[in-house]
């Protein structure tokens, strides 16, 4: 491990993977989970600004960013719960957005004694059922994903996850797409590598997740993520939902001065 400028970054082995992390700050433990078509630098507007209230663990999952995969079964969820045992973590505050989303509500409930309280951002969920055709851009991306032409990829990821459906190019910051562009083009052959599923799934045992919740949405958002999200906070027994006007799925790169306050006023919040 090494420590720069109060920096601490590492190595963890996990199962054979090697998980690349990074901690900042002091303070009750904050765990940020990137979605899963980028990797741990989208939230470079968040780290430095939590580490003044909190302890944060950044990390890449595995084969996105600084994290190297290997063959056979694994589990983000357990991942992220070797992760802490390797730091000495006991229990944290976990923030995920979209896949990361994921993994931390399975984590709530694989290891609830370990769960501090939940952040869900633009969030996924396992097992839940999905109806209809898939939508044509995400239909593209696979295709492309299958013939190797990760250039034609990546537009479309930020096409759909950073543009999102209801806005243009235009619209969006240009140095946030080009940021997005970056990161996937690395993270998204690992977009679709199947994970050992909780069983039963999510969806259907968030009556059981204990932990204090904020379920956040970006108002310009995919429909099938909002009405997830909306269903996260109706069935997770201490769950609210905030709604950031002006943001697609990752709010917290389009309006992190937004983002970043409502996060701090709900973990100042449940550690009173």
């Amino acid at each position: 491990m090494t420590n720069t400028n109060r920096l601490q970054t590492g190595i963890a082995t996990v199962e054979g993977a090697e998980i690349y992390y990074e901690i900042a700050g002091e303070g009750s433990p904050l765990v940020l989970a990137h979605a899963g078509f980028v990797d741990r630098r989208m939230w470079d507007d968040q780290f430095p600004v939590f580490a003044r209230h909190h302890k944060v663990i950044r990390y890449d999952q595995r084969g996105f960013g600084n994290s190297k995969a290997m063959p056979g079964p694994f589990s983000h969820r357990r991942d992220l719960y070797q992760l802490l045992q390797f730091l000495g973590i006991d229990r944290a505050h976990l923030l995920g957005c979209s896949m990361g989303g994921a993994t931390i509500i399975d984590f709530a409930l694989e290891y609830p004694e370990m769960t501090a309280s939940l952040i869900t951002v633009s969030s996924a969920l396992g097992g839940y059922p999905l109806e209809g055709e898939m939508p044509k851009p995400l239909q593209e991306l696979i295709a492309a994903l299958q013939m190797n032409d990760l250039d034609r990829a990546a537009d479309l990821a930020v096409q759909i996850w950073i543009d999102g459906p209801h806005r243009t190019p235009d619209q969006v910051d240009e140095r946030i797409r080009e940021k997005g562009r970056a990161m996937s083009l690395a993270a998204l052959p690992n977009l679709f590598v199947a994970e050992e599923p909780l069983a039963p799934p999510a969806f259907e045992r968030l009556n059981e997740v204990a932990a204090p919740t904020l379920v956040i949405v970006g108002e310009s958002d995919d429909a099938l993520i909002k009405t997830i999200g909306e269903f996260l906070s109706s069935h997770i027994p201490r769950a609210r939902k905030e709604t950031i006007g002006g943001a697609a799925h990752l709010p917290n790169m389009d309006k992190p001065d937004v983002f970043n306050q409502a996060v701090l006023a709900f973990l100042q919040q449940v550690t009173k």
